[in-house]
């Protein structure tokens, strides 16, 4: 009687070697759907969630196992995200006054839009990301040191 040999943990992983590409960002198609779509930035556990619910998608579906209609679908959903807009990353936009949802780069230049915006007009919050302070209240006595700073007495020589 010969026994079968089973897979070993390297030959599961080249099964799923290959990568699936979602909104720009690579995916490990050994990754379920739930948890791969959060390796897009500006998607969350939340978003991911439903994503899966409104589309009909599986959660513990591999993402190697879609096909390329449900892939353009949640491409499609991504854009056009239909969900509260508690769940959206950005309420209220300076500009325009509405609530949008930003994934990928455009998080990243909108961040550092908004940053220049509050140094330009000399707002406090534009002073201390000027300066590489923290913002938001924190403390600074014991935290937010650089690297290469000396804090406290020096030796005799």
């Amino acid at each position: 009687m010969i026994k079968e040999k089973q897979p070993t943990k390297i030959e599961k992983e080249k099964e799923f070697e290959t990568l699936v590409r979602i909104a720009e960002y690579d995916i490990p198609a050994g990754k379920n759907v739930y948890c791969g779509l959060n390796r897009i930035k500006g998607v969350s556990w939340s978003i991911s969630n439903a994503i899966c619910v409104r589309l009909g998608i599986p959660k513990d579906k591999k993402i190697g196992d879609l096909t390329k209609e449900e892939i353009l679908k949640i491409e499609s959903f991504l854009k056009n995200l239909d969900v509260p807009d508690y769940l959206k990353n950005r309420r209220f936009d300076f500009e325009t006054g509405k609530t949008t949802h930003l994934i990928g780069s455009e998080i990243d230049i909108t961040k550092e839009f908004d940053i220049k915006r509050l140094k330009k007009i000399k707002s406090w919050r534009g002073f201390r990301h000027s300066y590489g302070q923290p913002v938001r209240g924190q403390r600074t006595k014991s935290h937010f040191r650089k690297k290469g700073q000396v804090v406290g007495v020096r030796r005799k020589t």
